[in-house]
């Protein structure tokens, strides 16, 4: 039977991470995954390059049943952090929009950062290598796996969640934290493309393809959030950054409403267009749309399709520049966890420490990463809370060792 200090069960962003913090700290460490690619949800990440970061990472910018518990990790290992292994490395990168930080090249280069970085620590990596039963002693863990029995004293389960299936995720950690007694949060796909019913959508389904900014809201009250970003049509509903970091906070039945022309107050410019023009109320509303989705949101109007602008009453122009400012629509889902960025709740935070990310209720048993309760907006925000948690799980382990 072999024996190692720590093992780690995934080879994502926070598993080789943590792995290489603990092996170059000098505790004897394995990796195991499943599957036969290496941190394949790095490679396909922001359009294969990676968005490893966001500059203006918070605790604001996350979702949990426990908010709060995110606080110390975040603090302790910052995007700033990340951004200097990333430099020391040699790895080009670019800040694109609104903090998030991007590879110049591939995201390949993060893989072999956090792979050498692995290395330096020797840590050997298992993979594929299965794990069929978990068990917890006075001595420690042993793990049945596809290649032998293993012994450690510290398990860190870095899994992470439901989404992307094709690439290997799996429920196994939810699974595992259950066996130990642990509470899941109710899961969902976060960061995903929302769907409607085909016969509410068919008006809009031509417009596949097209993509403006807008504000997009959900909830009320206090519980209202929203986002000004990109919104695109697809064929079976909406997608693009709005509709993904809309969709964390998205309920089923629930309505959204969106603002179509964000930056405008659109119904004095149509009123103002009035004057000395016999342009039709198309031609000016497509000045200020994508010509398609103003000819289509014409025809949902045809008293006023083909009639100069001149000849509209205001009140009518004030009431087409209402439903473009506050179109409310009610989706009747999500396109699952086959399309989801993320996996929303996951191991409740409450049964794990904030400092350590040790289980309350079994010692040397860790959760890193998207298996938490632990969820990040679009942009970078997730792999923060990757590194961050894992630079937590990490140090804490090799503190024990140093002591």
């Amino acid at each position: 039977m072999l024996k190692f200090d720590a093992v780690f069960i995934g080879a994502g962003a926070a598993g080789l991470f943590a792995a290489g913090i603990a092996g170059q700290a000098g505790l004897k460490v394995l990796v195991i995954d499943h599957a036969e690619k290496v941190a394949e949800k790095i490679r396909i990440s922001g359009g294969g390059r990676c968005n490893f970061t966001n500059r203006d990472a918070t605790p604001a910018n996350f979702l949990s049943e426990n908010p709060h518990f995110c606080r110390s990790a975040l603090a302790r290992y910052t995007p700033q952090d990340f951004l200097s292994l990333v430099q020391r490395h040699r790895i080009g990168w670019h800040e694109k929009h609104k903090g998030q930080l991007f590879c110049d090249e591939s995201s390949d280069e993060i893989i072999a950062m956090l792979l050498r970085e692995c290395e330096q620590g020797a840590v050997t990596r298992w993979q594929p290598c299965s794990v069929a039963a978990v068990r917890h002693g006075t001595q420690g863990f042993e793990l049945d796996t596809s290649a032998g029995v293993v012994a450690t004293r510290h398990v860190v389960v870095a899994t992470g969640g439901l989404s992307i299936p094709k690439i290997g995720a799996s429920d196994f950690g939810y699974r595992l934290a259950r066996q130990f007694g642990h509470r899941i949060v109710e899961t969902r796909p976060a960061l995903v493309p929302l769907t409607f019913d085909a016969t509410q959508w068919a008006p809009y389904a031509a417009l596949a393809g097209v993509s403006l900014e807008v504000r997009i809201a959900a909830g009320g009250g206090k519980a209202r959030t929203e986002f000004l970003e990109d919104l695109l049509f697809t064929h079976r509903g909406l997608s693009g950054p709005a509709v993904l970091q809309i969709s964390s906070f998205w309920r089923p039945g629930q309505a959204l409403e969106i603002d179509l022309t964000p930056q405008l107050d659109l119904a004095p410019q149509l009123r103002a267009a009035k004057t000395g023009s016999r342009k039709q109320v198309g031609t000016e509303l497509a000045a200020r749309l994508p010509d398609r989705l103003a000819q289509a949101w014409l025809a949902e109007a045809p008293e006023l399709a083909g009639r100069p602008i001149a000849d509209v009453k205001d009140k009518d122009l004030d009431a087409l520049a209402h439903r473009l400012q506050h179109w409310t629509l009610t989706p009747s889902g999500t396109e699952g966890y086959r399309k989801a960025e993320v996996t929303a709740g996951g191991v409740d935070t409450r049964e794990l420490s904030s400092q350590t990310l040790e289980s309350r209720r079994v010692p040397g048993l860790h959760f890193i990463g998207e298996v938490v309760d632990v969820t990040g907006w679009l942009g970078g925000y997730n792999f923060q809370w990757a590194w961050a948690s894992a630079a937590a799980c990490a140090r804490a382990l090799a503190a024990q060792r140093a002591a």
